[in-house]
């Protein structure tokens, strides 16, 4: 495992460095969003809705919408003014009755390894947990975000489990609840007969993703029956290989030799005019035919020009 966050904890006048661990990894086949027709995966790219372009990660700010619609923009700098706990500090508040914090509370739960030097520090506070039967509140701030947390035992690890705020637990209203309801007392019994019937120890090994697992078994047996096709290769990839790259390419380069041109003057564009082949000359006999005082420097130039006296002399 890796940790993802390193600090102490702060226990009265002791602190105990740790290191901060996800305890939990949910398991999943990973599916993209493709294209049916042809498999390419479907991207999502950050566009204003103002100019329709794209937008980089150094060009986006966080917004507020207030009720009569206007909008506060916050910088990273409104941001560090902000009050929050120390970023390396856990901080202890109190010890309360493990059977006192509601469930629906519980959030992300994090292991908490000692630092080499906290052994004897860290085994004191577990072994104050576990005497006790209770957990520690406590504060931290993860990810720029204060949290309130519990610390308890399982098995030898300290676990530090994230708290939602009391505010961010929705209330049930369910009107029908209150609604007077007459449970006969041969129902009840049957339910808690049902209830005994099924009574065990948990055993969360005992129950499997049936889900995962048939998902599993379904793709293994279409790649086992060659039912694949290619890994397509999405455009912006192509362009950075070739595709996109090369006409990138192509367009600089038409622009300087334009901008090269128009540096050199008419003189310079009449002699590669020369050298081009006939297509590509007319557009550019055109352009020195609107010049006056181009000079008309190339075989063709001149053999137009007696014709043009011919006729002004016949006139």
């Amino acid at each position: 495992m890796r940790a993802i966050w390193k600090g102490a904890v702060a226990f009265g006048l002791v602190n105990v460095p740790v290191r901060l661990y996800a305890a939990t990894g949910e398991h999943e086949v990973t599916l993209h969003q493709v294209h049916a027709a042809d498999g390419g995966r479907i991207r999502y790219k950050k566009v204003c809705s103002v100019d329709g372009e794209p937008v980089t990660m150094d060009e986006i700010a966080k917004g507020y919408e207030t009720a009569d619609g206007e909008l506060v923009v916050l910088t990273d700098e409104d941001f560090s003014r902000l009050p929050l706990a120390t970023e390396r500090e856990i901080e202890v508040l109190e010890f309360v009755p493990a059977e006192q914090v509601d469930p629906i509370l519980l959030g992300k739960t994090y292991y908490l390894e000692p630092d080499k030097t906290a052994a004897k520090p860290y085994a004191l506070l577990r072994g104050a947990l576990e005497e006790a039967d209770r957990m520690a509140v406590v504060k931290v701030a993860l990810r720029q975000r204060e949290s309130m947390a519990v610390l308890r035992v399982r098995d030898k690890v300290i676990c530090l489990q994230t708290l939602l705020w009391p505010d961010e637990v929705r209330a049930a209203d369910f009107p029908i609840l209150d609604a007077e309801v007459t449970v006969k007392p041969a129902e009840l019994a049957m339910a808690q007969s049902l209830v005994d019937s099924l009574a065990a120890d948990f055993d969360p090994s005992q129950f499997e993703d049936r889900y995962d697992a048939a998902l599993t078994e379904l793709i293994e047996a279409k790649v086992s029956s060659g039912d694949t096709r290619s890994l397509p290769q999405p455009a912006a990839e192509e362009g950075k290989e070739g595709g996109g790259e090369v006409v990138d390419l192509l367009a600089a380069l038409q622009r300087s030799v334009e901008k090269a041109r128009s540096a050199r003057g008419g003189a310079a564009s009449s002699d590669e005019d020369a050298a081009d082949d006939e297509p590509a000359a007319k557009p550019r006999r055109k352009r020195a035919a609107a010049g006056d005082d181009e000079p008309k420097t190339s075989g063709k130039a001149t053999t137009k020009a007696p014709a043009k006296k011919a006729k002004a002399k016949a006139s």
